[in-house]
């Protein structure tokens, strides 16, 4: 009994592996480190991805700096801890959160670092008071970089509340409070304004109102610390997926081209009336790098200049469909698309001869909604990328299953080259993945007559299964 009762001793104990000052948690000890720390600051991260490499930099900077404090930092390799991830519901991109007192269930999420500055500023804006924002605004107004300052007549206001909270999701951008009515008289303003300041050039200002939100607050921030137009870089790309600006229009163009200055300053200048509603990226095809980019929007770089619009909630893509790319052409696409009157540009390969001959039926862009939205049939679809072997390896169970099901009329088993179709409805988590959509066994009728109702039904029915749930789908025969 004795020698049990050390055993147990040792195991609660027991030190955590650590690199660099940084826990190396996994399933077995992630519930004895939230035990021992007061406050655990966990990045959960993949190997070898750039933003992953970068956030793991500086947790092992600010680690020395938070040495011998009680927030301790530690990582969770989501490739090897599957389990765990899965459980915490941590499997997107790089993920950071702070668990309090042992607390599992409700961690505070953490902004992705891009620096130790960063994961210092956030502990410390986030433990603190809007007191600590009060700086000398003469060595805000001589920064390089941009300073958000508000001007408050009472620091007890709701306004500033609402202005704190901000600073402590944007770590990486300064901030300063004044009531110094000398400062506030120099912008010709009144009180409770926040501006935007770059050295002593005003960059934008901002009313606060009693009904604005933190998220209004932090989009106009976010917005207005980036160009009209943005450039799509390796360094920037982070930035513009993370903006909380949905709505991206892309310029595809050629830097090296003798019209580009007049094409791009075409499209600067109607950046200008979109700020808050659209953000405008600029992308160079004669840049190597960005070959990922083209392919995933379907752009040969001879097709460049033309302009693209996508919705990063449900990825619908619009094309312009103007040879000119004129200043008024472009506000005049891009309000048709704010007013939902543009119709989203569909990809589609040819229809293959016999398509619907085989028992696997092979859909095409332009076949996919009309098999998938027949109210009579139940259809199982395998959305799949050609160059994947996790999709590949499907293949044999999807002929297995068409094979099994052949003598059934209202049963269609299909598939879909997602590489080289655009898919128009929502499809969750990456591919391959399966769609069932069930039979309603609805009156019969043309498709054209039913289409809106059958849609709008069929969606609400249609059954996703993310990737990381195929390897379940079993058939016995």
């Amino acid at each position: 009994m004795k020698v049990m009762m050390k055993d147990v001793y040792v195991l609660l104990h027991r030190a955590f592996p650590e690199k660099d000052g940084v826990l190396q948690l996994e399933k077995s000890n992630f519930n004895r480190a939230l035990r021992k720390h007061k406050q655990l600051l966990v990045h959960f991260y993949t190997p070898l991805s750039g933003d992953g490499d970068r956030v793991t930099a500086a947790f092992e900077g600010a680690a020395a700096e938070l040495k011998g404090s009680e927030v301790k930092l530690a990582v969770v390799d989501v490739t090897k801890e599957k389990d765990l991830a899965k459980q915490l519901s941590a499997t997107g991109p790089p993920t950071v959160r702070l668990y309090l007192s042992g607390d599992k269930h409700n961690p505070v999420p953490c902004p992705v670092p891009h620096s130790s500055a960063s994961i210092l500023t956030w502990l410390k804006r986030r433990a603190g008071s809007a007191a600590d924002l009060v700086a000398d605004l003469s060595q805000s107004e001589a920064s390089e970089e941009l300073t958000v300052v508000g001007f408050f007549k009472e620091l007890d206001h709701e306004y500033v509340q609402v202005f704190y909270a901000a600073a402590t999701d944007l770590p990486d951008v300064n901030f300063a409070v004044t009531q110094n009515n000398e400062v506030i008289s120099k912008y010709g303003l009144t009180h409770d304004v926040v501006l935007l300041l770059k050295k002593t050039k005003l960059i934008q200002a901002y009313k606060m109102m009693p009904q604005t939100s933190k998220e209004e607050l932090i989009t106009f921030i976010t917005v207005y610390q980036m160009e009209p137009v943005t450039e799509y870089t390796g360094k920037t790309a982070s930035q513009i997926l993370s903006t909380p600006v949905l709505n991206h229009a892309l310029l595809f163009v050629n830097k090296s081209s003798a019209d580009f200055k007049e094409i791009y300053s075409s499209f600067k200048r109607a950046a200008e009336e979109f700020r808050l509603k659209i953000l405008f990226v600029m992308v160079n095809v004669d840049e190597t790098r960005n070959g990922r980019l083209l392919e995933y929007f379907r752009v040969r770089d001879f097709e460049a200049p033309l302009i693209r619009l996508v919705n990063l909630t449900n990825h619908f893509t619009y094309h312009l469909p103007s040879d000119s790319l004129d200043e008024e052409t472009v506000k005049k696409f891009c309000q048709s698309y704010l007013d939902g009157k543009a119709k989203p540009k569909m990809q589609s390969e040819p229809i293959p001869e016999g398509w619907d001959k085989k028992p696997v039926k092979e859909l095409v862009g332009a076949t996919l909604e009309k098999v998938v939205f027949n109210p009579n049939n139940t259809v199982f679809v395998l959305f799949y990328l050609p160059y994947s072997q996790e999709s590949r390896a499907l293949f044999t169970l999807w002929e297995e299953l068409a094979e099994a099901f052949e003598e059934q009329e209202n049963v269609v088993i299909a598939r879909i080259d997602a590489s080289a179709n655009d898919i128009n409805m929502s499809m969750q988590g990456s591919y391959p993945s399966l769609g069932l959509f069930p039979a309603l066994y609805a009156e019969r009728g043309t498709i054209e007559k039913q289409q809106t109702r059958v849609t709008n039904k069929t969606k609400q029915h249609v059954q996703h299964i993310p990737q990381h749930e195929l390897k379940n789908v079993k058939h016995d025969g």
